[in-house]
């Protein structure tokens, strides 16, 4: 029974670097500085990590790359990379390999320096064949597609695309670790320059550099370390294409399938939930996946957003960091979702932190709208 893995593993160190900009170091260094501080942040030493899960976007072969730059000799290691969405997938696998024995204590890491190396997305992936006469302007020609088709289907417009980025940019705001900060309006959306047809500048994600990581340990070690446990209670991948135009359905992502295979394995239901951590690499993405997850109804996402229904104040706590589209997204963006949902459901989120989170929602997306895993956190009181 997968509910039995539910609250089986914790969260017990956290760690960030090179939030936005940082000029002089390379992925690894960053990758490296990220779970030196998790590391310590768990009362934790080197010598203990005994495991590594890690996908990076300049180093194909991920987690030997980190082995051999922290100088560490695991006894479990995996390097699976399912684009953006490999965190939340990394979250179930090392809490499936805590528990069969063959590790005690797992790194899971990431970092890129893609904005001051070369300012623009890096990815190892393969361009498809079949897509390469057209010149698509991957990834925003797939997710340009995704927003007009739903446009079409559903009567969204511009202006709910819009108050996606809006709602970002206000959270934002309360976060010192956020590269873009300041006042943004729907107007200064729609104004911004088009990229893809229907989505502008400001409906994509940024370009910068950083580096997160975590340490997973199982239950009952966790009780005992320095900082409060923030424990794995369910997650759930789906993966129905690689390229987008072998997508099934534009307006319908795989999260339709994994969203409630994590529910029931979390053992939660929407109204339990008090944070959600979506990977808003561009403002439809939000809108899908609050559909996809069953926040709202298919078609009725562009409407849900509206009125600040996902800004500070609003009934839904949504990207409380900022998102991809303001705080960070250095390439692959799922560790970061898990480090703002441990961030608040430890109380250290400061200005931005919600008077009540107990258990948070993580949904990470890869490729082209193409893999998707969501997954489940929740505090002490969940267990």
């Amino acid at each position: 029974m997968t509910s039995s893995l539910r609250g089986k593993t914790a969260i017990v160190g956290l760690g960030t670097a090179g939030m936005g900009e940082a000029p002089g170091f390379s992925a690894l260094d960053l990758m490296a500085q990220a779970s030196l501080a998790a590391i310590e942040d768990a009362g934790l030493n080197l010598t203990d990590i005994d495991s590594v899960f890690t996908a990076m976007s300049q180093h194909a072969l991920a987690s030997m790359n980190v082995v051999e730059y922290l100088g560490i000799k695991p006894k479990f290691f995996d390097s699976t990379n399912v684009g953006g969405s490999s965190f939340e997938m990394h979250l179930l696998q090392a809490t499936l390999a805590l528990e069969a024995g063959l590790c005690d204590t797992a790194l899971i890491c990431y970092g890129s320096n893609q904005r001051t190396a070369s300012g623009k997305l890096v990815s190892a992936a393969e361009p498809n064949w079949h897509e390469v006469p057209y010149h698509p302007r991957h990834p925003i020609t797939a997710y340009a597609l995704a927003a007009g088709r739903h446009m079409h289907e559903f009567g969204t417009t511009r202006e709910m695309l819009a108050d996606v980025a809006v709602a970002a940019r206000g959270w934002a705001n309360m976060n010192p670790e956020a590269f873009a900060r300041g006042p943004l309006t729907r107007q200064d959306v729609l104004d911004s320059r088009m990229i893809s047809d229907p989505l502008s500048k400001l409906d994509c994600c940024l370009v910068t550099d950083g580096a997160a990581a975590c340490i997973l340990t199982r239950a009952d070690r966790a009780r005992d370390l320095k900082q409060k446990p923030v424990y794995f209670l369910g997650g759930a991948g789906a993966n129905w294409h690689r390229s987008i135009v072998a997508m099934p359905d534009l307006t319908v992502t795989a999260a339709a399938d994994s969203g409630p295979r994590a529910f029931e394995m979390a053992g939660v239901t929407h109204d339990d939930i008090d944070l959600a951590m979506l990977y808003d690499a561009f403002t439809i993405n939000t809108i899908l996946f609050l559909e996809d997850l069953g926040f709202c109804p298919k078609g009725e996402g562009g409407r849900f957003v509206q009125d600040g229904r996902i800004a500070p104040g609003g009934e839904l706590a949504v990207n409380t960091n900022g998102g991809g589209l303001s705080c960070v997204h250095p390439g692959m963006y799922g560790m970061f979702l898990i480090a703002e949902a441990v961030t608040q459901i430890r109380g250290d989120a400061g200005e931005r932190q919600l008077a009540a989170c107990d258990v948070a929602l993580l949904h990470g997306n890869g490729g082209t709208l193409s893999s998707q895993v969501t997954s489940f956190l929740g505090s002490g009181n969940t267990i």
